[in-house]
């Protein structure tokens, strides 16, 4: 299968080396190239990408605000957005995921992690590591505390999909989730798209924003982050 990928960033030399990285990479094709928001959705829908790399931070229309519109007019299926960051603590970072993105990739990610990273996401795996999601909900959390977890998003969730949701909330894989619940990884696909479709998210990573907000899965203790993984409630 080749991976289409469309590269947007308003950085004209971090824009070719990408380019120019994917050229070289088998199995993964350019479908074109964009330096704002607003030419990357006229370009997402004129190439249907399967992965668009977005910029948060360009003139015109940002990262954030292109998310959004293209993954709300695009037709089936949707591109991956890939939300590329100079920072893990940008603070748009996290409304991006909101928006849908499926992840995101710091710009100075060594380039085999970044092909790795574009068949990850095309598998339907999340992009994010533990220690970015810990900083990501934190933040969040911090300036939008409930007293009362909004666990309303959950009751239409099976038990089964209830339990596949905090898994995914905690980072896992499809294949890391299948061997925690002795289950085959597509019946851990299944479970993922019907609990996706319950809950109305674009994403996984919009699927972790859920876990966090209902309160299903909490930010570990400072002291109880070496284990690799966030908290769980």
């Amino acid at each position: 299968m080749t991976i289409r990928v469309l590269v947007v960033d308003d950085q004209p030399l971090i824009r070719a080396g990408l380019v120019a990285l994917f050229h070289a990479a088998p199995g993964i094709e350019v479908a074109g190239e964009a330096a704002d928001g607003e030419q990357a959705i006229a370009l997402a829908a004129q190439t249907r990408p399967d992965v668009i790399l977005m910029d948060v931070r360009m003139p015109n229309v940002d990262g954030i605000a292109a998310t959004r519109t293209i993954l709300t007019t695009a037709g089936e299926p949707r591109p991956h957005i890939v939300v590329l960051t100079t920072f893990d603590l940008d603070e748009y970072v996290y409304a991006a995921l909101a928006a849908g993105a499926s992840g995101f990739l710091l710009k100075d990610t060594p380039p085999q992690r970044i092909i790795g990273a574009l068949h990850t996401i095309v598998a339907g795996d999340i992009l994010l590591t533990p220690r970015i999601t810990h900083r990501l909900i934190e933040a969040y959390s911090d300036r939008h505390r409930t007293a009362i977890p909004g666990l309303s998003l959950l009751r239409s969730l099976t038990a089964r999909e209830t339990e596949v949701l905090r898994l995914v909330g905690n980072g896992l894989s499809n294949a890391e989730i299948a061997e925690r619940l002795v289950l085959s990884e597509q019946t851990v696909k299944t479970h993922v798209k019907r609990m996706m479709g319950k809950l109305g998210v674009a994403s996984r990573a919009q699927a972790v924003v859920v876990a966090y907000e209902s309160g299903l899965v909490v930010p570990a203790p400072a002291g109880d982050r070496g284990n690799g993984r966030p908290g769980q409630s």
